[in-house]
């Protein structure tokens, strides 16, 4: 998993609440299991009309947005069903923060999980920072995980919070694979000894 400190980049406004997991990717696409080629088909419904047509006036069609590397959106993001596409489809298109007011509690999870860092703010900041996206190529932000701030286009710092093990997680690149390589040497001597001990097993 790709570390995540300091990621500057355009944000997106998404001023929307409620976005499902199957508005993020539709259902038709969960075939693959890898999780790579997603980006395309991300918000499909929303981007692309019944004849496979970019929907201009859909953000992240537009010029401004297209290299968006972060999202402001409304509140309860990913709710709906559990599906870890949703978060594989956003990171493939090049979302590496998405910031709300709240989150779907699963998805909220496997954001971390995937690289993504969700940012839970309160209603008026979230509205500054929308308010800050809607300025086009101009809208970049900052995200600085170490020091858990966003500093904005105008040169604004806005604080917020992240549980402790999930920030140490994406400052190292840590999956859950990585989490138990970590431990590779303990369990290495723990199968010797059980082998010892008990070779029945």
């Amino acid at each position: 998993m790709e570390k995540f400190t300091t990621l500057t980049g355009v944000a997106a406004p998404l001023p929307m609440i409620n976005v499902d997991t199957d508005m993020i990717i539709p259902k038709q696409f969960l075939k693959t299991i890898k999780r790579t080629g997603l980006g395309k088909n991300l918000f499909d419904e929303l981007r692309y009309d019944d004849e496979g047509r970019e929907r201009p006036d859909f953000v992240l069609n537009k010029p401004a947005y297209r290299e968006a590397k972060i999202l402001v959106t409304g509140e309860n993001f990913g709710c709906g069903s559990s599906r870890e596409h949703a978060p594989w489809a956003l990171l493939d298109f090049g979302i590496r923060c998405i910031i709300a007011p709240s989150f779907a509690d699963i998805f909220y999870g496997n954001c971390f999980k995937n690289g993504i860092l969700p940012i839970v703010l309160p209603q008026a900041e979230v509205d500054k920072l929308m308010d800050d996206a809607e300025r086009g190529a101009n809208a970049t932000l900052t995200i600085d995980l170490e020091a858990q701030e966003i500093r904005g286009p105008d040169g604004g710092v806005i604080r917020f919070d992240i549980d402790p093990f999930r920030k140490h997680c994406l400052l190292n690149g840590l999956d859950d694979i990585a989490l138990t390589l970590e431990k590779a040497d303990k369990i290495a001597a723990f199968e010797e000894r059980v082998a010892q001990t008990r070779p029945w097993v």
